[in-house]
């Protein structure tokens, strides 16, 4: 992977695509939103002067799926033992005018969110920025791709899958299955109640750090590797090591397959404290 190319091509492309627009019926909760929404107002300092703002909230059953795509900009998804969901977008331009374009899709249903920016065409001197905050339950299936900032996620009850992110990634607590895939940044997980299908990173230009709350069966399978390997957990036992190549070890009685590939940092396994 070209780690230039891949950070020159997802810059140029991403701030060409997205901006904001709602579709979707809801149902108001002001209060709780209000208080999500003023817990990152003072996160701005990245927005121009114009700016336009959205709070909604909708119901969601649990294990619905949740989807991210397409943000020209930071996302934070925070959860709650809840089943609300709350969204707060902000969109930023140097002129107004320039707010009609690069519009962004929410759409709700009671098993799905989808929060995704539009294709649209390119405009000769407007450049629109997107912060997007979410409050969902925890009990969720979550996707994010295809984002041009940083993303935090909170505790997730349920698959989660980063794709295509152009910053770093932190995941409080992903239980489960997890695939993250193409990161232009570091990587920091903590991970519990592992799946059979485990966990897959791929293809990331920075560290990673995954962290477990409880002893594990596991078998990790590093490959194509620039960096070393720190695993500081129980009962280790390393199978093969290559320097800047592969690093293969069963952890506790090996099983639920850890699966690390084309990383271009190091990789620290350990228990969370």
């Amino acid at each position: 992977m070209n780690y230039r190319l891949f950070a020159k091509s997802f810059c140029g492309g991403a701030a060409l695509l997205f901006a904001l627009h709602l579709a979707a019926a809801v149902s108001n909760d002001g209060y709780a939103i209000a208080r999500v929404a003023g817990q990152h107002e003072q996160s701005d300092e990245g927005d121009f002067n114009e700016k336009e703002e959205i709070r909604r909230s909708y119901r969601l059953a649990p294990g619905a799926r949740v989807e991210v795509s397409g943000i020209n900009g930071g996302v934070k998804i925070e959860t709650a033992d809840t089943d609300t969901a709350e969204v707060y977008i902000v969109r930023s331009a140097r002129r107004r005018e320039d707010l009609n374009f690069r519009r962004i899709n929410v759409e709700q249903t009671a098993t799905s969110l989808s929060v995704r920016g539009e294709r649209a065409r390119e405009e000769p001197n407007v450049k629109v920025r997107q912060r997007v905050v979410l409050r969902l339950p925890r009990r969720v299936e979550l996707l994010t791709e295809s984002i041009n900032g940083g993303v935090r996620i909170g505790e997730i009850d349920g698959p989660v899958k980063l794709r295509s992110i152009n910053g770093g990634v932190e995941v409080v607590r992903a239980s489960l299955y997890t695939e993250i895939s193409s990161i232009n940044g570091g990587v920091t997980m903590t991970i519990a109640r592992l799946g059979e299908r485990g966990v897959r990173v791929t293809h990331v230009n920075g560290g990673i750090k995954l962290r477990f709350t409880e002893d594990l069966n596991a078998d990790l399978d590093v490959t194509h590797l620039n960096g070393g390997v720190s695993a500081e957990m129980p009962n280790v036992t390393v199978l093969s090591r290559e320097k800047h190549s592969e690093y293969r070890a069963r952890i506790g009685s090996g099983g639920i397959p850890i699966t690390i590939a084309h990383v271009n940092g190091g990789i620290s396994l350990s228990r969370s404290a």
